[in-house]
């Protein structure tokens, strides 16, 4: 059961969980967050009250929509996450911030790093496991991983107001798995672009 008012212990689990959903879907985490509000299932704090406005709930609503599909999308996926990587990590921190507002001046410092750390981390992870993805030419291990993503940001949502402990867990669970497989996809990226150099040089014209 999610409380409709949020403790100390709660809006700690909320900063971290905004953080680190955006880093996935920054789109999602603002319209999930505000429909919640707008529905009365959690009282957002103040700093959040602006991602229940209509008009912020709809272009969220579009622009995640538009980053449903284009994830979707072989090739695509990964340019839509270079872009987005001086978006999400900034709202990331933002959004985190904004759990706490002005009048917590400390602790929305801390949660807007917190937050950016996360954002980052989720992002970099999620940027570097669809982009060795995509050097598979099948598009379901694609898509599969995309859906991973849409189910993960409402469940860590869910589960950082409703369940703030066990939330921590699954985040510390989530992290540990999202630097392997960072070092890990990095290692066999790098060593791919290394084979496709070796190919292309060692290709030379015929006598």
């Amino acid at each position: 059961m999610i409380p409709t008012s949020l403790d100390t212990q709660h809006l700690i689990a909320l900063a971290a969980a905004l953080g680190w959903a955006s880093g996935l879907r920054l789109y999602a985490v603002v319209f999930f967050t505000g429909l919640a509000g707008t529905l009365g299932w959690v009282a957002l704090p103040a700093g959040l009250h602006v991602l229940q406005h209509p008009l912020v709930m709809a272009a969220a609503g579009l622009m995640g929509a538009v980053e449903f599909f284009a994830d979707k999308i072989p090739g695509l996926d990964s340019l839509w996450d270079g872009l987005h990587t001086l978006v999400r990590i900034p709202a990331g921190a933002a959004l985190a911030a904004a759990v706490f507002g002005g009048d917590q001046a400390v602790w929305a410092t801390i949660a807007g790093l917190l937050g950016g750390t996360l954002a980052a981390t989720s992002h970099v992870a999620k940027a570097t496991t669809r982009a060795a993805i995509n050097t598979s030419p099948e598009p379901f291990s694609n898509v599969a991983a995309s859906l991973a993503g849409d189910a993960a940001v409402p469940a860590m949502l869910w589960l950082a107001v409703s369940h703030p402990g066990w939330f921590a867990v699954a985040l510390l669970v989530a992290l540990a798995v999202s630097v392997l497989l960072t070092v890990l996809l990095l290692k066999f990226l790098k060593s791919l672009v290394r084979s496709l150099r070796g190919r292309l040089g060692g290709t030379s014209p015929a006598a």
